[in-house]
């Protein structure tokens, strides 16, 4: 579904992404993995058309999309969650998931996404009239996804989904990371907390200053140990 090829991406004068090539198979969900700084974030911005590589090339169902424009990839079938939610605080629940539908025209579809969208995050009907920004971070998280899935992507893009939660909060979070994955979207997650990510994922990739230094079957990872004494403590 999604192949990565050689991309470099600078920062100015810094290289902040080297020769970066990685694949996303339909149906599973790939994590990458590093330290802060790394690379992780940059990628998806890469790949979701916020920045731009200078070498290389981005297959998105077997189309080229180096050059594409970002909102071209959302009607393409592709969602980006960013890091920090970005949630449009002064707007309701109800009205952040409608915006998230954009791309869609049919009112009764749309309506049948709010409701699927409530049935997996039902804090978020509860709190549908409420403003974003008084929600809680996990609440905020939740509408961020809430509000990608309301396009029907194909491929979700996740950046660092659990950051500032407490962890019986993570916990469901990556729940739901499955259930969204097991109803058909295939899954691109970034995630500094590597035992969960590795612990739903199919394949991994660890990045170290902008380059993939080591991948594999998630599973296998998880008990291998460089990945056990730099990431999982």
């Amino acid at each position: 579904m999604l192949t990565i090829n050689n991309i470099n991406v600078n920062y100015g004068a810094i290289r902040a992404i080297k020769d970066v090539s990685f694949q996303v198979k339909q149906g599973e969900i790939v994590t990458l993995i590093g330290a802060n700084g790394a690379g992780k974030t940059t990628i998806l911005h890469t790949i979701s058309a916020l920045l731009r590589s200078q070498v290389g090339e981005i297959i998105f169902k077997d189309q080229n999309i180096s050059s594409i424009e970002p909102h071209q990839l959302l009607k393409m079938g592709m969602a980006h969650v960013p890091e920090g939610r970005r949630v449009f605080s002064q707007m309701t629940v109800l009205e952040n998931l409608e915006l998230g539908a954009y791309t869609r025209k049919n009112k009764e579809e749309i309506g049948k996404g709010i409701e699927d969208v409530f049935e997996k995050f039902p804090r978020l009907k509860e709190r549908k009239k409420q403003l974003a920004g008084t929600l809680s971070g996990g609440e905020q998280q939740m509408l961020a996804m809430g509000r990608a899935l309301m396009s029907k992507p194909q491929l979700l893009l996740l950046d660092e989904p659990s950051m500032g939660l407490a962890p019986i909060l993570v916990k469901e979070i990556f729940n739901i990371i499955e259930e969204i994955n097991k109803a058909g979207t295939t899954v691109l997650l970034v995630e500094q907390n590597a035992h969960m990510a590795l612990s739903i994922a199919n394949r991994a990739y660890v990045l170290e200053t902008g380059r993939v230094v080591l991948e594999g079957e998630a599973k296998s990872l998880l008990g291998n140990e460089q990945v056990r004494k730099a990431y999982l403590g």
